[in-house]
């Protein structure tokens, strides 16, 4: 009898038109980082305010990501057949996927030339996709992507990148960041209240378990 594994839930980016929420573009990660290390900065009064604010918080804390991932054509190039695209250009459409989140397109470049040309006084950049990082069902979280890198260590005989390794940085985009009607900020209200729900399962030990009988 054939055993069963579980299914390994991959860890990704997904981009959303900010106004209909359409998905437009899934990045899978093709092997989960081994860690993900999350900074969380405390956003209370500043040194020096006035004391009666010190237990106030002016809003979410400012929470980044840093994730390391790779990438290796190994699996792909074993059947070309099935993955053409691998063949003739290794791993750069991948790699080009993700630093289309830091670019705006050609297209707005040129859109953007063209109304300067014309005498527009005061050109907008246009709103890039909402950003989403997926660890997991409880972590779907609007993110902005601050750094990128990307370490290219091994190549096909068309100088094609067959292995690399990525290094992501990313920021939570919270209700300090975003519009409060904006798709972002459902999202992001609905990962804190995961967070929430997840903190009311942790335990609560008696004082006792501190070494004190209780609060002076």
């Amino acid at each position: 009898m054939s055993q069963l594994f579980p299914r390994l839930v991959k860890a990704g980016i997904v981009l959303l038109d900010p106004s209909t929420g359409k998905v437009l573009r899934v990045i899978s990660l093709q092997y989960n980082p081994d860690s993900v290390t999350r900074t969380l900065q405390i956003q209370g009064i500043s040194e020096g305010g006035d004391r009666s604010e010190a237990l106030r918080l002016k809003g979410p804390a400012i929470e980044t990501f840093k994730l390391e991932a790779e990438l290796d054509a190994a699996d792909q190039l074993e059947f070309p057949d099935q993955n053409p695209n691998t063949v003739q250009y290794g791993l750069q459409p991948q790699i080009a996927a993700l630093e289309a989140l830091l670019n705006p397109t050609s297209v707005e470049l040129i859109n953007q030339n063209t109304l300067a040309q014309a005498g527009t006084l005061e050109i907008a950049p246009s709103e890039s996709p909402l950003t989403l990082f997926v660890w997991s069902a409880q972590r779907v979280v609007p993110v902005r992507v601050t750094d990128f890198s990307v370490t290219e260590d091994a190549f096909d005989p068309s100088l094609n990148p067959i292995r690399a390794k990525l290094s992501l940085g990313l920021r939570t985009l919270t209700v300090d960041d975003l519009p409060f009607t904006h798709r972002g900020t459902s999202i992001f209200l609905n990962y804190l209240q995961a967070k929430e729900r997840l903190a009311g399962l942790a335990p609560s030990p008696a004082l006792s378990t501190l070494g004190i009988g209780g609060i002076p």
